[in-house]
This record gives structure tokens, sequence and C-alpha cells, in this order.
């Protein structure tokens, strides 16, 4: 094997087919499977499942997509060294977030970051926070944004921002139990129909502790694992929603939902840049990485994202 076949390998299985692969690569399709051939015979295992709808690695394909994104990683690394490490940024940085960061985030982390860093070529992965940190795990992206501390020593965490959450429900079909007004003690919201993320999320797992502490049960969750549709449920009138108000700050605008505070305390959720520590971070990831944060400063600083600030003596979680 050698490192073309190893990336060729990890772009077949990060898209799931030969076609999109071969397409992403700018390589013909029967020379990729070519390749994945050689590398099964090579290793004396099968590497893929094949069918009609495309591919996914076997036991064995996600050991070596583990250990191939380890190598190309290092690969990239070790040429910035010898160069100095004072070399351009460029190359491939892959980034995950959740949905509520990502409509606040992206646009302008992308902008920036094609001005500043032509070279980089930046992917942006939205999901629900459990999912991303799964994809920091298996390597699958280069940084995260998480709402909870993790304890895993593969993974650093910087806290940026706390945000406050609030009660999002309908402006077009209000319920009779909608609260007159906030803040809206968390036992009353624990008796309203709730559409939140599926257990594991770090939201539902921060909503469930608060119900916990306060010694009460969450009434009727409706499980739902993406927040477009989460917010298109609430504005249906069919429950509420538990959500930054800068999540929501569009749809309330235009009055199709509503948002009330939730305490007292309030309850608030804190912000995490999340990177791996067991392995080492190319010059394009660390200036992603500090463009980020930058960005998040910027956004609180002008008042385009409701957040507090954490001031870096304060920054003392991690993920380690």
């Amino acid at each position: 094997m050698d490192l073309r076949q190893l990336r060729y390998f990890v772009t077949i299985v990060e898209v799931g087919s030969f076609s999109k692969a071969a397409h992403r690569l700018r390589v013909a399709q029967p020379a990729l499977s070519q390749h994945v051939r050689n590398m099964e015979q090579d290793l004396g295992v099968e590497l893929l499942f094949r069918n009609p709808q495309g591919v996914r690695p076997t036991e064995a394909g996600e050991t070596l997509v583990r250990h191939a994104r380890l190598i190309l990683g290092q690969m990239e690394v070790a040429r910035e060294a010898v160069r100095g490490g004072m070399s351009e940024p460029s190359g491939e940085v892959r980034f995950g977030m959740p949905g509520t960061i990502s409509q606040m985030l992206c646009v302008p982390l992308i902008s920036e970051a094609r001005r500043r860093y032509p070279k980089v070529k930046l992917r942006v992965a939205e999901a629900m926070s459990g999912f991303v940190l799964d994809w920091l795990r298996e390597g699958k992206i280069d940084l995260g944004i998480l709402y909870r501390t993790v304890n895993d020593r593969g993974l650093v965490a910087r806290r940026v921002l706390t945000e406050d959450l609030c009660l999002i429900g309908s402006a077009l079909t209000p319920s009779p139990d909608a609260p007159e007004a906030g803040p809206v003690p968390f036992s009353q919201v624990a008796e309203l129909t709730l559409i939140l993320p599926s257990p594991g999320h770090g939201l539902r797992e921060l909503i469930e502790e608060r119900a916990l502490s306060e010694g009460v049960r969450l009434s009727t969750v409706i499980d739902i694992d993406t927040y477009g549709q989460i917010k298109l449920l609430v504005e249906g009138g069919l429950g509420y929603a538990i959500l930054p108000e800068a999540a929501v700050k569009r749809e309330v605008s235009e009055g199709r939902l509503r948002a009330w505070p939730v305490g007292v305390p309030v309850l608030t959720r804190d912000l995490h840049i999340v990177c791996p520590s067991d392995r080492p971070l190319s010059n394009a990831v660390r200036a992603i990485d500090a463009l980020a944060h930058a960005t998040l400063v910027r956004l609180v600083q002008e008042g385009a994202w409701g957040a507090r600030l954490i001031a870096p003596e304060d920054d003392t979680d991690s993920a380690a």
C-alpha cells in the first residue's frame, strides 16, 4: 500500500460510492476499483461491502480507514515540519458542528477562511452534537463544536461562550398551554410536549440533568434529530423546543415562533471548540481553529450572537 491508495480508500469510505469518489478525486472509477482490489489482495481481507446503493466498510475496512486518516494527517504535519512549519496553510480541514451553530457561524467562517487561506479547503458538516462527538473520536473530522465536556483522553476542548436557552413555541398556531410571559419555571416546561434531540445528544442530556436536579419528569417528548425539523414541528404547533434564542432569531422576527426565557436559575449551556489530542494538527487545522474562535468572539461582540464570552482564565473545561 502507498499514501495514494490510502487517500483513495478514505475518500471512497467517506462518500460511500466509487462513482462519487472518482468525481471528487478526478480519477477514473475502474482505476479506483482496481486500487481497492489490490489492497484487499495485499491484506488478505475484504475491505468494503458492495451493493447497488454504494459501499460501506467492513470491520477490517473501518480499522484501515482509522489508521489511514492518522497516517495521512501525520504525513501532512511531517511535510510542514520539513519546511520549517512556516508554510502557508493548505489542504483540507473537516469541521463538524450542530445546526444551531452552523446557521450562525458557517457563512462568516467560510467567507473569512477563503479570504485569508485560499489554499485551505474547508468542509463543514452539520449534525447533532452526539454525532459530531462520534466523528471526532473516529477521526472523520479535524475540528468540532460541542455543547458539553466529555471525558476523552483523545480530545481537548476550549470553552468559548455560554448562552441562555429559551422555550420555543409557535406564534402562528399558539397552544392553550402557552406561557403568558417568561421566565418560565422549568417545572412548567417539563409538563409541556417537548420536541428534543434523542438521548445521547448534548442538549437532551442537559435538559434531562436539569429535570433530575429539580425532581421533575419530562411529561411528553418527541425525538427528532435535525434542528430544521424541530423548528418546523414547533411552528406547526405540535410541541415546544428548548433552543438558544439565536437559533430562532429569524423565525421570531418573522412572527413564526415565540421565545420565553427558562429559569430561575436560567438554563444555560457552554460552547466548546474541540480537536483531537492524540494526533498532530496541520497548519491548516490550527489556522481554522484560531479563525473559528476569533469569528465566534466577533459575532458576540458585535451583538449578532446573544451569548456571553468566557474569559481565558475561566476556560478550564477540557475533553481530555
